[in-house]
């Protein structure tokens, strides 16, 4: 009897033993999981909040657009942008935060601070390698951006405090769309001193179009937010008559491509398939979106464009 109580000891003894280990263990990897995902999280939102994730995006239209006219990348110019858009983005969404609540930054906004100051310089090396003219270009929608944010219009033009074009009734997305196309499409094709044809014209008009397409979610998803005083889309038509307002757009953008003269299937396909990925995220958007569904996927459509062209790309040549 003493042997089995003393064999029963020690078999509970083990068990015990066994247990807490599986325990200090699971504890452990819950803390490695949570960790991971922690810094994974935080690299996200940096990457989002810098805005090099709408850098990658803005290049990635310069690339659609490069592309159907057949011109061959200029890395200095796509550095130009790259960086160009970080600081012009960046200067947009912070500037009013900087400006008021310099002493009590928070600590992510400093660090994005510091990441805007050395793109700034990038755009600087950048600029300098560019042709006068192509600078001269740039100015132009340097000056839309620069008053897009910069309080200058006298009070009765605007419905709220801020003074800017960002703050003018119903301009904001149209704003927006009209620097998109012109430095995406007319911009580089004007770098490369190709002639303006109706081919641009139309893909200038088509990638308006898609930019207005493209906001429609974050207009749906700020409905909740945004002051009555802006008149956003969605605040003027509603939810509905928004998401059939994307619909019309697309399906202008969509037919909009029979009327260039240099017509390929490639390009007929890559705006069908464009235009129904728009349209999918323009439907399923609703006020309460996921915290990345427009920030990142949405955001993430032009570069899938990028590398869908570029595997087309790759696939007709091999």
């Amino acid at each position: 009897m003493k042997v089995v109580a003393q064999n029963y000891t020690f078999i509970q003894v083990f068990k015990l033993t066994k247990t807490k280990v599986f325990h200090e263990r699971t504890t452990l990897l819950t803390v490695c999981y949570f960790c991971i995902m922690s810094i994974k999280k935080n690299l996200l939102d940096f990457y989002i909040n810098s805005s090099l994730h709408v850098a990658f995006a803005v290049c990635s239209m310069v690339f659609v657009t490069l592309y159907h006219f057949q011109v061959p990348t200029d890395c200095d110019f796509m550095g130009f942008v790259f960086f160009a858009t970080i600081t012009a983005y960046n200067f947009v969404k912070y500037f009013g935060i900087a400006r008021f609540h310099h002493r009590r930054l928070a600590s992510w906004l400093r660090v994005i601070q510091v990441f805007s100051f050395f793109s700034f310089i990038g755009l600087s090396i950048f600029t300098l390698r560019l042709a006068w003219i192509t600078i001269v270009y740039v100015a132009f929608f340097g000056i839309i951006t620069f008053f897009y944010a910069i309080p200058f219009l006298p009070k009765h033009f605007f419905l709220d405090s801020q003074h800017n074009l960002r703050s003018v009734g119903g301009l904001k997305v149209y704003v927006i769309a009209f620097v998109w196309s012109g430095v995406t499409v007319f911009l580089p094709l004007m770098n490369e001193q190709y002639p303006i044809t109706l081919d641009v014209y139309v893909e200038g008009l088509q990638r308006f179009l898609l930019v207005i397409a493209l906001m429609l979610p974050f207009e749906i998803r700020d409905l909740q937010f945004d002051s009555i005083k802006l008149f956003t889309i969605p605040q003027q038509i509603g939810l509905k008559k928004t998401k059939i307002l994307g619909v019309w757009l697309l399906v202008i953008f969509f037919f909009a491509e029979f009327f260039k003269k240099h017509l390929e299937i490639i390009t007929i396909v890559e705006s069908f398939i464009i235009s129904l990925t728009v349209l999918l995220f323009i439907l399923f958007s609703r006020k309460e979106q996921s915290e990345y569904y427009s920030s990142f996927w949405v955001e993430s459509i032009p570069i899938f464009w990028g590398v869908l062209l570029f595997a087309f790309q790759f696939f007709f040549e091999v």
